[in-house]
């Protein structure tokens, strides 16, 4: 028997390449034609609202699409060239493009993916650019037993690179925090304090940091005090509930209403998305739900 979690489109598989996302179960299209009759959603206006493509994978993009337009959310996360046109069809931002990455763990602090990530990242920012975009996203890649300074050197060297084409097309390079604890063993830029710490050595508007929630909330706490005194070095968040990166509900340890609000009152106009696993299958109308709540908890 298939297990759920095998059948999803994993973050890990979406950065190794895989773009399909198979057949829609018929109770798919049951909650994306319910999600569509259903009323609009009313927001405040103080944080714009994302989702994280690969999280509702289950669901075709449009589909996804048609949900978020309902639910009120202005955008959808982690998405390549091949998806915009979908998402300019909806009317919908791509809040955080990707496909210039090699692999989470291939990244920018090792000196021998520094030609491929060149040539990918400048030919990138271009379209990123041409397509109306902004923010591209990438990655610090896994230690392999380097030291950590020696790390920060090599992604300093190699994001300078590309740094002109971004500051000149207007993109910004978001390189995300992400633990090395649960989900990414390894991973290099792990901490805020090592992602601050290039952020002050590349000194450009035109790169930030990514700030998954959940990510630095296992690896060290302290979230709300993080983000505001660091908040120029964040261009991004994302959320999930953690433990088990299940919807941001009283279930779980954070406190998303009051972190947003603390995101709010730093002047961020960029986008929160919703980067949660939900506990029901992505294809039905207990999914869609959870997104809407997921984005009522957040809208400070």
């Amino acid at each position: 028997m298939t297990d759920l979690s095998e059948r999803r489109l994993t973050r890990r598989s979406l950065f190794h390449g895989a773009a399909g996302t198979g057949a829609l179960l018929i109770a798919g299209r049951a909650a994306a034609q319910q999600a569509e009759t259903a009323g609009t959603t009313a927001l405040k206006g103080n944080i714009n609202h994302s989702v994280a493509r690969w999280t509702y994978g289950d669901l075709p993009l449009d589909q996804l699409a048609a949900l978020c337009n309902r639910i009120g959310i202005g955008a959808i996360d982690l998405c390549g060239p091949d998806d915009w046109p979908v998402l300019k069809e909806a009317g919908l931002d791509s809040s955080m493009c990707n496909g210039a990455e090699i692999s989470l763990e291939d990244g920018w602090a090792e000196r021998d993916n520094h030609p491929v990530l060149i040539d990918n990242y400048r030919r990138h920012i271009q379209l990123v650019a041409d397509a109306g975009y902004r923010n591209l996203i990438c990655f610090s890649g896994n230690r392999r037993g380097m030291d950590p300074e020696d790390g920060l050197r090599a992604c300093e060297e190699g994001i300078k690179e590309i740094l002109g084409a971004a500051e000149e097309a207007g993109v910004v390079i978001q390189m995300e925090l992400l633990n090395s604890k649960v989900d990414h063993p390894d991973y290099l830029c792990d901490n805020s304090p090592w992602g601050v710490a290039l952020c002050d050595r590349i000194g450009s508007p035109n790169f930030k940091l990514l700030y998954d929630i959940y990510h630095m909330q296992i690896m060290e706490g302290d979230v709300i005090r993080t983000i505001t005194d660091h908040q120029d070095c964040f261009g991004h968040y994302h959320t999930a509930g953690n433990p088990g990166r299940h919807e941001p509900d009283d279930s779980q340890e954070l406190n998303y209403a009051a972190i947003c609000r603390a995101i709010r009152d730093t002047g961020f106009t960029g986008y929160v998305a919703q980067e949660f696993v939900p506990s029901a299958d992505q294809a039905t109308d207990a999914a869609a739900e959870a997104l809407r709540a997921a984005v009522l908890t957040c809208d400070v």
